[in-house]
């Protein structure tokens, strides 16, 4: 069956589109008995929700902007520190042995219980919820980067070094390429992950944002809005993970597609 369809044909997106009407419809006829509705909502209530925010009322801008802020604020902090700290301990086998305990124990920390801390540390505004968010993009990227600096070839090392190459010529051409391929096929994950710290840090304590619009319709038993909210998290969350892809695709023109390998 996956050779049949293609990446990206139009076949696939087809069968893609169905599934999701399906998926639609099961909802629909589901919602028609009131006890699931309670419980799940039913999809034309939360497509006027969804309607009343962005076109009718215009009341989610203000909140999705907060969201999107924490969320990008995040995912480049968390990027770029994972990134900067992955190659240094990476490069330095002293660093890595002294630092290796005390990361695996940061690592396996629930980082949820450090949004108390951040909320004391910087307030209930913006920048507790991106602290919380960077917390959990760090450690994907920062793993992968090591990963990705731990497995270069020491032929192709040694090799570079016949030809003159020196520290930074090193730095450049060999161990930074090896790290951004390991780097994009984490940011895809990162993307959710700073989605979720950002409307975690939202629940437990702000005054906007989309997480908090989805509080309080928990609160009132509202779940056509809990699922509206919901709803336009993962959209929005698909769009910066399209982005990423663009991205990547931008970036890694020198890595070799899936399957190209075989045919040279």
């Amino acid at each position: 069956m996956s050779k049949l369809i293609k990446p990206g044909s139009a076949s696939l997106r087809f069968w893609q589109l169905l599934l999701l009407v399906v998926i639609l419809v099961i909802w629909y006829v589901a919602s028609l008995d009131p006890q699931v509705a309670f419980f799940f909502g039913q999809p034309l209530e939360v497509w006027g929700r969804i309607w009343a925010w962005f076109i009718t009322n215009g009341d989610i801008y203000r909140h999705l902007w907060v969201t999107l802020a924490e969320t990008v604020l995040a995912f480049f902090i968390g990027t770029v520190s994972g990134l900067g700290f992955g190659l240094w301990l990476g490069l330095s086998n002293t660093a890595s042995a002294i630092l290796d305990p005390y990361i695996k124990a940061a690592n396996s920390m629930p980082r949820v219980i450090l949004a108390p801390i951040f909320g004391m540390w910087f307030g209930l505004g913006i920048w507790s919820k991106v602290a919380l968010a960077v917390t959990l993009v760090f450690f994907i990227v920062f793993f992968n980067v090591y990963q990705g600096v731990r497995e270069v070839s020491p032929t192709l090392l040694d090799n570079a070094r016949m030809l003159g190459a020196g520290r930074r010529q090193l730095l450049r051409h060999v161990y930074l390429p090896s790290a951004t391929s390991w780097v994009f096929s984490s940011l895809h994950t990162s993307v959710g992950l700073a989605f979720v710290g950002a409307v975690v840090g939202e629940y437990l304590g702000s005054a906007s944002g989309v997480g908090y619009l989805i509080l309080q319709a928990e609160g009132t038993f509202d779940v056509n809005t809990v699922f509206a909210g919901i709803v336009v998290l993962t959209a929005f969350a698909l769009l910066l993970d399209y982005i990423v892809g663009l991205g990547e695709q931008r970036l890694m023109k020198w890595q070799p597609k899936s399957g190209e390998t075989e045919k040279i």
